[in-house]
């Protein structure tokens, strides 16, 4: 295997994770689609189910192409490990899972994806599992939330739909302060654009459905663990001592891995993460367009007569600009905006005469593609719900892909003149 820690990120997303001798000589991870493992004696097959030998057993457990994938995550992430998932939501859910018992609390920002938001305040509440939404800009907020119950903190790196950016680093120290370990859904700004973990993040989580496949051809999810947390001897972790004896650093994905990837049956695909792992290799040069772009279109329609509001942290105007100038560096601002129409039929009538841009529920894809959340995703949820999360009637989310920025804003402007 190529050593790759002295290239550039540009390269690494390329050769990071690749084993052409271990894979007669290709250089793409071959599809292992086997439900099990031959093991040649009874003593190899006890002492992997044991954890003292690390071979594959059976696909709900671990695979070959999937643990490619883990590693090649991993390492862009500057993480120890990797556990790759069936999506983002079981990613999301089974870290989560594995850090509460009934009764337990945990604290999260109050900006979430919607499936994100519905899993905290709606289905942990049937296991006794409480929520503590607060502005997570707010320091003294979330200290008050903070109780002997509490097991994490939960942040989105990008805020999605509102597009904003927390401090990561003043969270981290707060959540360390309290013995808490910080988890970052890094989905919408990718290792590309910044590594939560070298920014005092714990865990980090990805739908790489997203950015990092990038083709909508793939669904699936990945935690990725710093190793870094102390769960030894913290009051709050009693439960962790057999992982910690077992991979120590890695305690917590080995609880992830034991107590719910392989018993909620949350495993994903091989041939998703031979797709992902493909996605991969051009993410550096997809993120540099993607972002290039976005900052055009927001520019365009932060001056557009038709359009009320522009989120998007990359304008100078923003509240979050300069967070996010400071966390993500000179390299961009993601490529997701928010903008505002005067109401819902506004935004229909925007997407139903768009030509190019698409019209479907997924982001981070290389098409650019659009949405109306209020009618759609958040159908369901009460008014006064969707007022608290920044859904408006007149919300659109658009993610921005890499196709010529002049064809985006024309179709756009041409979709514009039909209100």
């Amino acid at each position: 295997m190529m050593k790759t820690n002295n290239l550039h990120f540009d390269s690494r997303v390329i050769h990071e994770g690749l084993n052409p001798d271990e894979w007669q000589g290709a250089t793409l991870p071959p599809i292992f689609q086997n439900a099990s493992t031959l093991h040649k004696t009874a003593e190899s097959l006890s002492n992997t189910f044991a954890g003292k030998e690390k071979n594959h057993i059976y696909m709900r457990l671990t695979n070959p192409t999937n643990s490619a994938f883990e590693d090649k995550v991993a390492s862009l992430e500057n993480g120890k490990g990797a556990v790759v998932m069936s999506s983002g939501m079981a990613a999301v859910t089974n870290t989560c899972m594995t850090l509460l018992k009934s009764e337990d609390e945990f604290i999260a920002g109050s900006s979430l994806f919607m499936s994100t938001y519905l899993l905290f305040t709606g289905v942990f509440k049937k296991y006794n599992l409480k929520a503590r939404i607060v502005d997570i800009k707010n320091t003294k907020e979330i200290e008050d939330a903070i109780t002997d119950k509490t097991r994490f903190i939960y942040i989105e790196t990008i805020g999605n739909p509102k597009m904003d950016v927390p401090d990561i680093e003043k969270i981290a120290k707060t959540a360390h302060a309290y013995g808490l370990p910080l988890i970052v859904d890094n989905t919408l700004a990718s290792p590309y654009l910044v590594r939560p973990l070298e920014l005092g993040a714990d865990v980090v989580i990805h739908s790489t459905t997203k950015y990092l496949s990038g083709h909508g051809a793939a669904t699936g999810g990945i935690v990725v663990d710093g190793g870094n947390f102390p769960w030894e001897n913290n009051k709050r972790f009693p439960d962790f001592a057999p992982f910690i004896e077992r991979k120590g650093e890695l305690a917590l994905l080995d609880k992830i891995w034991r107590e719910h990837h392989i018993n909620f049956g949350t495993t994903q695909a091989p041939f998703h993460s031979y797709l992902a792992m493909i996605g991969v290799d051009t993410l550096a040069l997809r993120m540099e367009r993607h972002m290039s772009n976005a900052i055009i279109v927001s520019k365009y329609l932060n001056s557009h007569k038709k359009i009320k509001w522009v989120n998007f942290p990359g304008l100078s105007d923003q509240a979050d600009h300069e967070t996010a100038k400071r966390i993500f560096g000179d390299k961009g601002f993601g490529a997701m905006i928010a903008f505002g129409l005067e109401n819902q039929e506004q935004c229909f009538t925007l997407i139903d005469n768009l030509d190019m841009i698409y019209h479907l529920a997924n982001l981070g894809d290389c098409k650019t593609l659009i949405i109306h959340p209020w009618s759609s995703q958040y159908v369901s949820f009460e008014p006064d719900v969707k007022k608290s999360l920044f859904i408006t009637p007149g919300l659109i989310r658009l993610s921005v892909g890499i196709e010529n920025p002049d064809d985006i804003i024309n179709d756009i402007d041409q979709a514009l003149d039909k209100i």
